[in-house]
This record gives C-alpha cells, sequence and structure tokens, in this order.
C-alpha cells in the first residue's frame, strides 16, 4: 500500500478534531458506563460509529467491578480476540456477554 496523500493544514485539523470528538465520546461513555448511567446493552444498541470502533477489552474494563484483568479472562473465556471491535461482535457474543457480565437481581 502506498503512502497517504499529504493532507492541507485545513484537512489537517478537521482530522485532529473529528479525533479528538470520537475519543472524547468514548471516555464519556465509558464513564457513563463506570457510574451505572448506561449500560452495556445500551451501547450495543447505539449506533455510534466511535463507540462502535471501540476494542470490546476498553468497553468491558470500564464496567463496574470489571478491570483490565477481568475483561483480558472475560473474552479469553468466550474467545473473543483481544482487538475485537464492538462493530465486529455477532449476536451471539453481544448476548453473552451481556449473560456474562449484567448483574443478577
Amino acid at each position: 500500500m502506498g503512502a497517504l496523500p499529504p493532507l492541507s493544514p485545513e484537512q489537517r485539523r478537521a482530522a485532529l478534531d473529528k479525533a479528538a470528538a470520537a475519543r472524547k465520546e468514548r471516555a464519556e461513555a465509558k464513564d457513563a458506563l463506570k457510574h451505572g448511567l448506561l449500560s452495556l446493552r445500551e451501547v450495543f444498541a447505539g449506533d455510534s460509529g466511535s463507540i462502535r470502533r471501540m476494542p470490546v477489552r476498553a468497553l468491558l474494563a470500564s464496567l463496574p467491578e470489571i478491570g483490565k484483568a477481568k475483561a483480558q479472562k472475560i473474552l479469553t473465556e468466550m474467545e473473543i480476540t483481544e482487538s475485537r471491535r464492538v462493530r465486529g461482535l455477532g449476536v451471539q457474543q453481544r448476548e453473552h456477554l451481556l449473560e456474562r457480565v449484567t448483574p443478577k437481581g
């Protein structure tokens, strides 16, 4: 593959702004998950492109009582690759993840 075409300063600024907005949206979603303001089911049902590009590992690690190590363990147990993105999960994988991490009660 060839190199990317050079960007004008305006195009570069627009790309940087878009990337910053995506990072902010992902950070807000992870914070909302951490504090129980957003559920994993709502994330899966959403259509945000930046959240759909988030690694599943990072999404799981942001859930209450699940950190990086437990998220990795869940991915390994469910045979989901570490690099899998939210948009790459199948319907059954999503349902199994929801069953696995949703508190009973």
